[in-house]
């Protein structure tokens, strides 16, 4: 696991150990960022379920302006720490340990997000939570993109209702993107 452009290129990341966390292959995670090349330089970039923190610090190496990380497992938050010193990149970043329902609160007071990724556990409706919270957050504005990273048989037929439109999706062998944002 690398990042794959910008100031970082090249570092090494480290991930996790166990079976927790899905580290999004290269492959996939240079397919989404050449999605939103332009969208990245001065974002607000908010990485939710961050496990290595490695979507977020690819951000922040093409650009981003901030990334906030959010995971609870506390081997995933030592490693985001651990590469976030090693990419030289604690100066724009933020690591919350805590789960996602209270972390979306505690950012209340946040400036808008430009880019909202999460890659939540596969298959639990997870995102569907998440998606509902966010609908009615100031740091959710007209503008802000969020993109889900889901199972291929995860339905998101329900996105209407909570007032998302979806604006892209992108299919893989073996998961999805789903880019959404406030209709």
């Amino acid at each position: 696991m690398r990042v794959i452009a910008g100031n970082n290129r090249g570092l090494n990341l480290q991930a996790p150990e166990g079976m927790d966390t899905r580290p999004t292959t290269d492959r996939i995670k240079e397919t989404l960022f050449n999605m939103i090349a332009f969208d990245l330089p001065d974002a607000n970039f908010l990485d939710l379920f961050a496990g290595s923190g490695q979507i977020g610090i690819e951000a922040l190496s093409r650009g981003a302006k901030e990334a906030v990380f959010v995971e609870k497992d506390k081997k995933a938050y030592d490693c985001i720490e651990k590469n976030l010193i090693k990419a030289k990149l604690t100066d724009k970043a933020s690591v919350l340990k805590t789960d996602i329902s209270m972390a979306l609160n505690n950012l209340n007071n946040h400036e808008s997000f430009d880019i909202v990724f999460m890659d939540p556990p596969y298959d639990k409706l997870i995102e569907k939570q998440v998606l509902e919270q966010l609908k009615d957050k100031s740091y959710i504005d007209d503008y802000t993109l969020i993109i889900v990273e889901a199972s291929l048989n995860t339905s998101f037929d329900y996105v209407t209702d909570l007032g998302y439109e979806i604006t892209k999706e992108k299919i893989y062998k073996t998961n999805k993107h789903i880019f959404l944002k406030k209709a």
